[in-house]
């Protein structure tokens, strides 16, 4: 969850290496934050730009909203990057709330994704089109996703189950029970364990500090 402004930086950091850039050297100062912001982190982003814009307007959003003392400036700021985040997600088809995907997130392009706002997914989740991520029953009863894990087209994951790191999911796979080795592959309906490759894009979070 971000509640810093280092936490801002890391995030931006690890989404925007997910999609071919380079990280970029945190600002030293206050004055440099602006410019980080508007030039640093969106060059070079190999993907496109209306589906990294709705990432960079998600953790926008994320800061402002879990700021613990918002000045008024923060709060004109909340405004705007809440508007623009739920803009961008009506325009691309994204229903992904604040505060559910850790850093690093990937979407490969756009395309109906629905999650649920109580799901927490880890650092550099890969995720496709067509998925759907809900509840089962109870509002709580919403999946605990781990790191590396990728999720491909259609794929469907309720209830409350977990799935461990670095786990694929097969394109149009219902998932509705925990999957708790890491680095499996999980295909089916109901969906079951089809073999031990897993997700092999496997990237070291600490490593994308800067």
């Amino acid at each position: 969850m971000i509640k810093s402004k280092q936490d801002l930086y890391t995030y931006l950091n690890c989404d925007k290496i997910v999609y071919g850039g380079k990280a970029c050297k945190i600002p030293s100062n206050k004055l440099q934050h602006r410019l980080w912001i508007t030039k640093q982190i969106l060059k070079d982003i190999r993907c496109d730009y209306k589906v990294f814009n709705f990432i960079f307007s998600l953790r926008m959003h994320e800061y402002y909203f879990n700021k613990s003392h918002q000045s008024y400036f923060d709060r004109i700021a909340l405004a705007y990057w809440a508007h623009r985040h739920q803009s961008l997600g009506y325009l691309l088809g994204f229903d992904i709330p604040i505060n559910v995907f850790g850093p690093g997130l990937r979407i490969n392009h756009w395309g109906m994704i629905v999650v649920n706002g109580n799901a927490r997914i880890g650092a550099f989740c890969d995720i496709h089109q067509g998925v759907n991520i809900g509840n089962h029953g109870n509002s709580d009863d919403v999946p605990e996703i781990g790191n590396n894990v990728w999720i491909r087209p259609g794929a469907k994951l309720f209830g409350k189950i977990h799935i461990a790191d670095g786990c694929a999911i097969g394109a149009n796979a219902v998932v509705n029970r925990s999957f708790n080795e890491p680095n499996k592959s999980v295909a089916g309906i109901p969906a079951k364990i089809v073999s031990d490759k897993g997700n092999r894009n496997i990237r070291v979070y600490t490593n994308t500090i800067n």
